[in-house]
């Protein structure tokens, strides 16, 4: 009997031992701490590893987690400044950094937290207008952090960030709004529209006006390039002609002609010259009469008497004083050049230009360049 309680003593003390043992050792996780209590007060924080504490003497708290947690709460309705209601759904971002302040100091430090987050959230924005709340999500975000930040630090936690995930506006506001983005829009494409327009006139001006510059100038120096060529081609031909009148000029006094053959080629192209359709008037220089003198002076000496018309006229062998008289001469041009008078008609001259002319390559008259007159 004896032995079965030595026994069973011995099995107590063993449990006992090892459940003290079990209770000493404590293992805490990385990024966790943990608060012992002696007889109800706080004793120490457990950091992460091994820590041993008296068993039935300490009492260890949940453990607490040090990591950045993110929570976030529901929407929240917010008034406004223009007395509009929005529902603002925020995000904190916070961190435990003394567990024991996190543990002592308040109850509950996420809906701690929660309810510090609504009533600064209310008076951040209760100051602003909807469109500036709605365009100032950074300055809201900041000043939340700050006033978080400083009053949860005696709690031991520090807010890291603060975020708006969303502002909602009435249902009525959001229809006003959509038609105002709606206005603003058709406005701005409007006004973009018109400034294409614009400037597309404007580069459509200023092309017509740069091609009509390249134009001008082009016809100015195409003009110009023509009026040199012009003058370069009358240059030319007035060359051509000054050489073709000192050719002609050298030709004739190279043959030495007499002043009765220049007197008859004179009278030959007399009819040429009434030739005109536009001719209503003939006008006959006063050189003619010079230049006639000669050949009427040797028409009424050759021939002393009137020759019939159908009489063949007479060719003198002799001295070359003398000028054959063409078959069919005009009346009054004969008596003109005989000085007999008479009128002179504008009418073609019917001599025949095919006879020869006697005596004009051995005439005994003065040359050419004797009378002045012709000269």
């Amino acid at each position: 009997m004896s032995t079965l309680v030595a026994t069973i003593l011995l099995i107590l003390v063993v449990a006992l031992i090892v459940l003290a043992i079990v209770r000493s050792v404590r293992i805490i996780p990385q990024a966790t701490a943990g608060i012992v209590e002696r007889f109800g007060r706080y004793h120490r924080t457990l950091n992460a590893g091994l820590n041993v504490v008296t068993p039935f003497v300490d009492r260890l708290r949940p453990l607490i987690d040090l990591r950045e947690q993110v929570v976030s709460f529901p929407p929240q309705p917010v008034i406004t400044r223009d007395n509009l209601v929005v529902g603002i759904d925020t995000v904190i971002y916070f961190q435990v950094t003394d567990p024991r302040a996190a543990t002592y100091e308040v109850a509950n430090y996420i809906t701690a937290v929660e309810q510090l987050t609504v009533t600064t959230l209310r008076n951040v924005v209760g100051g602003m207008d909807l469109e500036t709340a709605l365009t100032s999500r950074d300055q809201i975000n900041n000043e939340l952090r700050q006033e978080l930040d400083e009053a949860t630090g005696k709690w031991g936690i520090r807010v890291g960030r603060v975020e708006l995930k969303a502002i909602e506006p009435p249902s009525s506001i959001q229809d006003s709004m959509e038609k105002q983005m709606r206005a603003d829009r058709d406005k701005r494409a409007a006004i973009l529209s018109a400034e294409g327009n614009k400037q597309s006139a404007i580069l459509n001006a200023e092309g017509e006006r740069q091609a009509a510059v390249l134009k001008a100038r082009g016809d100015s120096e195409a003009a110009v390039l023509r009026a040199e060529a012009e003058a370069k081609a009358q240059a030319a031909r007035a060359r051509g002609q000054a050489e073709a009148i000192l050719t002609v000029f050298r030709a004739i006094h190279e043959g030495n002609p007499d002043q009765r053959l220049l007197a008859y080629q004179y009278m030959q192209m007399l009819p040429q010259i009434a030739q005109g359709d536009s001719n209503k008037l003939w006008i006959v220089p006063s050189e003619i009469g010079k230049a006639l003198e000669g050949i009427g002076g040797l028409i009424g000496g050759a021939r002393p008497q009137a020759v019939p018309a159908t009489q063949e006229p007479v060719n003198n062998s002799g001295a070359g004083s003398q000028l054959d008289p063409p078959a069919g001469r005009h009346a009054g041009l004969e008596g003109w050049l005989t000085g007999s008078g008479g009128p002179v008609h504008d009418a073609a001259i019917g001599d025949s230009e095919g006879r020869a002319v006697p005596g004009a390559g051995h005439a005994g008259s003065a040359p050419f360049n004797d009378d002045p007159s012709l000269v």
